[in-house]
This record gives structure tokens, C-alpha cells and sequence, in this order.
């Protein structure tokens, strides 16, 4: 079972020089809700342009990592750089302008607007690149969230309360498109949707990465996730407990059917 500190080996060759463009490293981090201790000693990384997925089971603390990125915690201690540059004491709307996007498990489209009104609301981020400078992150023109999303172009008039669970869990990936983040935080986005809605959403996965888009993804659904991702880390109890790359899963099969039960 790996080390809860082991780095990728991609991030450690050559003897420690840096040789992977690290979106995001995170470094023994610790989280709370209020006096609960939740995450433990995390440590992880994810490289530009890849796709990693958070395994485990309910409870293991996956949702709280993602939350803790974004500072929607109680809590942190611990290390989160994002871009090489230290994130865990900035607030949220700081580090949502550090160009990450999250879609939280529910969703959060606003169900009184059409589609088209929840697109156009979100703010275009800015990205900082220095002290002094810093500039607008190009999200996605509507257009090409239409060509990447046929349902919500077929229901651009329709109130959110009106749109499926697929085509609101669609909407939620949309807006933070639109809003130029190249970090995507994504929470069990398949969950308790239909297998054509979850293949749709596997192919836009698959066209974010070809993008350049870098993607953390918390799934309990295996079989939508284990195609798509570039590396895995399991956790239980708030820790990682086992990391490994896509070539490793046959592999692993083993020790994650001992881990999720799957």
C-alpha cells in the first residue's frame, strides 16, 4: 500500500527536479466542520492537463477535499498551492479567481431562470500573474457550450425547474466553463443519472482534458471514472490510503475491491 506522503512518480524523478507543471499540490492537509476533525494528513497531486480521480467510500472525506480547496470549510491547516502559489488562507472568491471551478454534488443552478439566463450570469475569472497584474480567463462563448451540450441548447428557454436531473447536472458543469476556470472540481456529477446523460458527460470529459483543462473528479460511480482518469488515490477515514496511475488498475483490482467494495 503506498505512503500517504508518496508523490507520483511522474513528480519525482530526477532526483527532485521539477519537472511536471503541478496545477495543483496539496501537503499534509487538515480539515474541521466546526470541532470535527475530517481530513487527516492529505497529501496529493495533480498535474496540468490530467485527470485525477478521488475514490472512497461515503464518509471517507472526498467532498470535504474538494470543499477544503475552495475554503467551504470550518477550518484548514496544512498546504493547498494552486499554480505553484500558496491558496489555504485565501477566501473563496480568491481562489475561484485563481481560475478553479467547483460543482458541488446539488447542483446549485438557480431553478427560477432559464437555461440560457444561468449561463450568462457567472462572472469571467481573473487569473493573477503577479502582484500588479493579472488578467480575464477566456471561458467558453455560449456557442460552443451548445456544441458541447446539444440538450441545453434544445432547452436554452426553459426554467431550471423544468430541466432533468442529467440536463441540470450539465448546466452546473456549463456555467463554471463559462466562467474561464481551468481547475475543475467536479462532485459525483454522475450520480443517479441515465446511462446516455452519464455518457455525455464522459465525453465531455473527454474533450476537456483534449482541451487542456485539469480535472479532479469524486466519483463512487467506478465504472464511469475508471476510463477517464490519468491517476487515482483512494481514501478512508479522511486519508489517502492508496495511490496509483491508470496503468496500475488491472493491477490494483485486488486491493480496491478490499478498499470500495466494488
Amino acid at each position: 500500500m503506498s505512503s500517504v506522503h508518496e508523490r507520483p512518480v511522474a513528480a519525482r524523478i530526477n532526483e527532485g527536479v521539477a519537472t511536471v507543471d503541478e496545477a495543483l499540490s496539496i501537503t499534509n492537509l487538515h480539515a474541521w466542520y466546526g470541532e470535527s476533525h475530517i481530513l487527516h494528513d492529505v497529501s496529493l497531486t495533480v498535474n496540468r492537463g490530467e485527470v485525477v480521480t478521488l475514490l472512497g467510500r461515503n464518509g471517507a472525506g472526498r467532498t470535504t477535499t474538494l470543499r477544503a480547496i475552495m475554503g467551504l470549510v470550518g477550518a484548514r491547516r496544512g498546504s493547498i498551492r494552486i499554480d505553484g502559489e500558496e491558496a489555504v488562507g485565501l477566501p473563496t472568491y480568491k481562489i475561484a479567481r485563481r481560475g478553479v471551478g467547483y460543482c458541488p454534488e446539488e447542483r446549485g443552478i438557480f431553478s427560477s431562470l432559464t437555461t440560457e439566463e444561468n449561463l450568462l450570469l457567472p462572472p469571467v475569472v481573473s487569473k493573477k500573474l503577479s502582484k500588479k497584474l493579472s488578467t480575464k480567463q477566456e471561458g467558453m462563448s455560449l456557442d460552443e457550450i451548445y456544441g458541447m451540450f446539444p440538450n441545453l441548447a434544445e432547452r436554452r428557454h426553459s426554467q431550471g425547474t423544468r430541466l432533468s436531473g442529467g440536463e441540470q447536472q450539465m448546466l452546473a458543469v456549463a456555467r463554471i466553463l463559462r466562467t474561464g476556470a481551468r481547475l475543475l472540481l467536479l462532485d459525483e456529477i454522475s450520480e443517479g443519472l441515465a446511462p446516455v446523460i452519464v455518457q455525455a458527460l464522459a465525453r465531455m470529459i473527454t474533450t476537456l482534458k483534449a482541451r487542456g483543462y485539469t480535472i479532479v473528479m469524486v466519483e463512487q460511480n467506478f465504472r464511469f471514472a475508471a476510463p477517464l482518469a490519468d491517476r487515482f488515490y483512494v481514501m478512508e477515514h479522511g486519508q489517502i490510503v492508496e495511490s496509483f496511475a491508470a496503468a496500475e488498475l488491472e493491477s490494483k483490482a485486488q486491493t480496491l475491491n478490499e478498499l470500495l467494495s466494488i
